[in-house]
């Protein structure tokens, strides 16, 4: 056998040993996302590791921001199946998918979360408005003659003699967090139109500058992603409260308690029927390009979509998932089980 003929027999093996590996370090599927959705896709990776249909998929906590960026970062077995997103892909974020070559992405929109404020067991009942929240959490308010400055308050009794006269001190999510977002956009949103008014009117630019910038001389804590330490530290110090989806709340009834948002307490029934003003849809979004090549992904996209998980009395309801609407529920079905991609022109 000629030299060229044995180098090429040798890196023909070599390729073939590699291309095993790969293909090894592949036979489970990889997730990864918003640490509000984690608790409910491990659920449906247990329940389908336990069904025999192949080995429990690995789900890694990300936050919904560092998760799209994982998940658009390509196609291949480099790259995770899907992200949990405790909000709708962006369309930057949609885009990038497409750039990198991601693109069929199916959007699984699996129920709702309230997105809570909470404390100890031990602590005081808290009842907030979204201005209060505002007010104690913007980098920069009004100050005596209306011109904004940074923030002043110190104590919670200071925005309102009717709050706690204790330091001001909330554990959050990260900026790359969908909870972050989601708490921009439903809870200081909402506080600063009743606060700055006027600047809306007057500087629509300065008004969103005014919302998405949360105060840094420590009365706004960045907990990371990890949820359940945000619960720890909120038993270990009843001054303090924290901000998390109510699944962790709902989990976690025996140390903590749910403040009212504008007199309204987070529960079930107040998320679903929509009287709990500060809830939001949450999401998984699967790779279709990866269906039939990750071993499996088509039988756990068909268990997530199950009656027995997403049903109003599946196991994700137990967990603190809200069901959707009946008819919601199987119009989503329906588009998941087709592998329906995300279209363009979907509203992002």
């Amino acid at each position: 056998m000629k030299f060229r003929s044995l180098v090429s027999v040798a890196a023909l093996t070599l390729a073939g040993v590699a291309a095993a590996g790969a293909a090894q370090a592949r036979d489970q599927i990889r997730i990864v996302g918003s640490s509000t959705v984690y608790p409910f896709t491990t659920a449906v990776a247990e329940q389908f590791g336990r069904s025999g249909a192949g080995k429990a998929p690995v789900v890694e906590s990300t936050g919904t921001g560092g998760g799209m960026k994982l998940f658009c970062a390509g196609v291949g077995t480099d790259h995770p199946d899907a992200t949990n997103a405790s909000r709708r892909i962006k369309k930057s974020e949609f885009e990038d998918c497409k750039k990198n070559g991601v693109a069929d992405i199916i959007e699984l929109k699996v129920g709702f979360d309230g997105l809570t404020v909470a404390n100890s067991k031990a602590g005081p009942d808290l009842n907030f408005t979204k201005e209060q929240i505002f007010l104690a959490l913007a980098k920069e308010v009004p100050g005596p003659d209306g011109k904004l400055v940074a923030n002043p308050y110190k104590n919670w009794s200071d925005i309102d003699k009717a709050l706690p006269n204790e330091k001001i001190e909330v554990l959050g999510p990260p900026p790359t967090s969908g909870t972050r977002d989601s708490f921009l956009e439903l809870v200081m949103e909402p506080g600063a139109e009743k606060v700055l008014a006027d600047l809306k009117k007057s500087d629509a630019k300065a008004f969103a500058a005014a919302w998405k910038t949360i105060r840094e001389d420590g009365a706004y804590i960045d907990a990371g992603e990890n949820d359940n330490l945000i619960v720890q530290k909120l038993d270990a110090n009843p001054k303090a409260v924290g901000i998390f989806g109510y699944s962790f709340l709902e989990e976690n009834a025996a140390k903590i308690k749910g403040a009212k948002i504008d007199g309204v307490e987070p529960d079930f029934d107040t998320i679903a029927d929509g009287k709990y003003s500060v809830s939001r849809p949450l999401f998984v979004y699967f790779k279709k390009q990866h269906i039939g090549v990750v071993p499996g992904l088509d039988k756990f996209i068909a268990e997530y979509v199950s009656e027995k998980a997403l049903g109003e009395d599946g196991y994700l309801s137990r967990k603190g998932l809200v069901p959707l609407p009946t008819d919601q529920l199987a119009k989503v079905r329906a588009d998941v089980e087709a592998q329906k991609p995300l279209a363009a022109d979907a509203g992002l």
